[in-house]
């Protein structure tokens, strides 16, 4: 095999792995252990197929913080939600933030992104489909996922809890793959939290670069400030 063929041969499997893991039906046992044994070569294979995601996510931060927020980024808490091996921290480290939590369902992955050493806490067996029981709600000026909302990951549902562990007028920063979007009930998901005053959406870019073979839409929700609202409302 020469060395052409063992590259095609390597993107190869390196897609067939990407592939076979939206095939897990958002099992936490599944996942768990599929994560497992690929966290050793989870960047090497996304980078084969040219994964952007990370850098829009951290970059659609970075625009927030300076259109939105009165601190400074070294100021700003930032939860990684589904954070992996740390792609996105490591990016949101470049732009100049500092406080980095992050938390993924896998041991493996988690400790992947604890070896970058850019985040204060990293969390492991921490499953994005429940409660998230450890985290207190209002803590995070924002919060951001990527690669989470994806087929057979994460329920759209899930944003509640990403909007009750964000601030009041802070925000999400989501990406959810165009098969994603094409099979679940996102969009509804999203309109039901927006009816319900959980959420706003300030931004969506559609159809995004993501990785080589299917790209993404980007959404950015701000979190209302309730309380300040019902008092205007009684005002």
């Amino acid at each position: 095999m020469n060395k052409l063929e063992q590259r095609t041969a390597l993107e190869q499997a390196a897609r067939k792995r990407i592939k076979d893991s939206h095939a897990l039906d958002g099992d936490v046992d599944r996942l768990a252990r599929f994560y497992r044994g690929w966290a050793s070569s989870y960047e090497v294979d996304v980078g084969r197929d040219e994964y952007c995601g990370p850098m829009v996510v951290a970059e659609l931060a970075g625009a927030v913080q300076t259109a939105y927020l009165a601190n400074e980024r070294t100021a700003v808490a930032i939860l990684d939600a589904g954070c992996g091996t740390g792609l996105v921290g490591v990016q949101l480290k470049r732009l100049g933030f500092e406080l980095l939590d992050g938390f993924d369902l896998s041991e493996e992955m988690a400790e992947q992104a604890r070896k970058t050493r850019v985040y204060r806490h990293v969390r492991d067996n921490v499953d994005l489909n429940g409660p998230l029981s450890d985290y207190s709600s209002g803590t995070y000026d924002i919060t951001v996922c990527c690669g989470v909302f994806t087929v057979g990951h994460v329920r759209p549902d899930a944003l509640r809890e990403l909007a009750r562990v964000t601030r009041p007028n802070g925000f999400i920063i989501a990406s959810t793959r165009k098969s994603y979007a094409d099979t679940t009930s996102f969009e509804d998901a999203v309109r039901i939290l927006q009816d319900a005053g959980v959420l706003v959406t300030t931004q969506c870019l559609n159809d995004g670069k993501y990785i080589a073979e299917e790209g993404a839409h980007y959404w950015v929700f701000k979190v209302p400030d309730r309380a300040r609202a019902e008092m205007e409302q009684k005002l």
